[in-house]
């Protein structure tokens, strides 16, 4: 058993610290997870990082969702650039301090002054052809992208809306209920926190997906591999707070 794997995993958020440096919401959202070897996540994560395990698994996701009303600050939405498709590719960490977090593989996003002022930040947005068909009982991600690292690397995946309320199950709080990014910034581990409100889980069932965003994220390829958790959430609002540098482990 890992030093953490005792802790309690908690759905709602802790204090965010201010000030709010950005409010968005995330709408219709996807969530697709592999079990992964831990030995192939570590490398994959900040130096100070080790991979957060659920069941004695390391875990990969694709989340499709559509970003709304993104601003900086609280409730200060940027019209037009705040409101767009994005499909990411995420491990999971903990840190020295017992800090579970996100680590972001790549990010598609539809907007190309989003991923220019992001690239700024070193956050691995990719400009991508994206597109959301919703007919309110099945809903369908998908992405091309538009320049490189690994342009042309596209994703298709759609799911079909359970009913099954998935919000207290263990592994979709620990796969959910996550509430910062670990990052590095010039060798420094860094975390930057957020909240939200609890998430609304439903079950679904995956009824398409092709992929190429795992495997270029320099994760093996899940082709041929059903996920081992499919979920989706109507939406959530959420914040985060301003970043800060976290001991690493020894």
């Amino acid at each position: 058993m890992d030093r953490h794997s005792a802790q309690r995993l908690w759905p709602r958020p802790p204090i965010l610290p201010r000030p709010i440096l950005m409010d968005q919401r995330w709408e219709r959202v996807v969530f697709l997870h592999w079990r992964i070897p831990s030995a192939v996540v570590s490398p994959l994560l900040p130096r100070g990082c080790t991979p957060d395990k659920f069941d004695g698994s390391s875990w990969v996701g694709l989340i499709g969702f559509e970003m709304a009303g993104a601003g900086f600050g609280y409730r200060r939405p940027v019209p037009y650039f705040g409101t767009f498709p994005e499909i990411n590719v995420r491990l999971y960490s903990i840190d020295g301090e017992g800090r579970r977090g996100v680590v972001f593989r790549s990010l598609e996003a539809s907007r190309l002054a989003v991923v220019l002022g992001t690239n700024l930040a070193r956050v691995p947005y990719r400009w991508a052809s994206m597109t959301i068909d919703d007919d309110k009982s099945t809903i369908r991600y998908r992405s091309r992208r538009l320049i490189p690292p690994h342009r042309g690397a596209s994703t298709d995946f759609a799911v079909a809306r359970g009913s099954r309320d998935m919000s207290d199950d263990p592994l979709a709080q620990f796969l959910t209920a996550r509430w910062g990014l670990h990052t590095s910034v010039a060798g420094r581990l860094m975390y930057v926190p957020n909240l939200h409100s609890r998430w609304k889980l439903l079950d679904a069932e995956l009824t398409h997906f092709s992929d190429q965003l795992i495997e270029t994220a320099g994760l093996p390829s899940t082709a041929g591999r059903s996920p081992e958790s499919v979920l989706y959430s109507d939406q959530v609002t959420t914040q985060f707070g301003r970043p800060y540098a976290v001991r690493a482990f020894g």
